[in-house]
């Protein structure tokens, strides 16, 4: 079993941009499409993880929408708001709220060219009282029309490619794989470019195998 090296070089080169210190945690969003519509932008954007609170341990999308985008993002599911914020705080993100309060700050008034987490609510309510609470900023994207808020999805897709504009504007954005440690790189090298063997090894309680320049599998 062997995967073209063409194919191969495509998945190296975008793994080697993706960022491990940019990321979303998302609350309480339902639809399939939006959902679907942030873990592309996610995948546009070089987010190696995304993070979820969902009912079930499911984020359910659509591929219409995702493009198959999933397959490249990280979904990580958390049982609850605290568990989420705690876990990401201690990983060393600065969680920027979504939401419209008398403390809310323009998000371009910010740096987010550090371990940033923008933390995104409900298509109808925003964040919870509760999570609004344990984020570190509130931010609001600034409206000029009737309605006061963007849809979820457009609101990511502006917060993440202004933290992607930051970054490159300082020569921050990954190309060989520095975005991320040495171990979660090669196993997702594997995993990306053999996802049929994911099972298997796992099953077997093996270590993934390495690959070599051509993303053969040798011992």
């Amino acid at each position: 079993m062997s995967v073209l090296p063409r194919r191969f070089q495509r998945i190296k080169h975008v793994l080697n941009s993706r960022m491990g210190d940019l990321t979303v945690l998302i609350e309480g969003v339902n639809k399939p499409h939006n959902l679907s519509a942030i873990i592309r932008t996610c995948d546009g954007a070089g987010v190696f993880q995304a993070n979820f609170i969902c009912d079930h341990n499911e984020v359910k999308t659509f591929n219409s929408t995702a493009q198959g985008s999933q397959k490249w993002v990280n979904l990580r599911n958390h049982e609850s708001y605290l568990k989420a914020t705690k876990t990401l705080k201690k990983e060393g993100f600065k969680l920027y709220g979504t939401s419209l309060n008398e403390n809310s700050i323009d998000y371009r008034d910010f740096d987010f060219t550090e371990s940033t987490c923008f933390v995104l609510g409900a298509e109808k309510w925003g964040l919870s009282n509760e999570l609004n609470a344990q984020v570190d900023e509130s931010i609001y994207i600034p409206m000029n029309g009737m309605v006061q808020s963007l849809n979820v999805s457009v609101a990511g897709a502006i917060l993440l490619f202004e933290a992607v504009r930051q970054r490159k504007s300082k020569g921050l954005i990954p190309s060989k794989g520095e975005g991320l440690n040495q171990d979660e790189y090669e196993k997702t090298l594997f995993e990306w470019t053999y996802p049929e063997l994911i099972n298997y090894y796992k099953k077997s309680n093996k270590d993934y195998p390495c690959l070599n320049e051509n993303g053969e599998i040798y011992k």
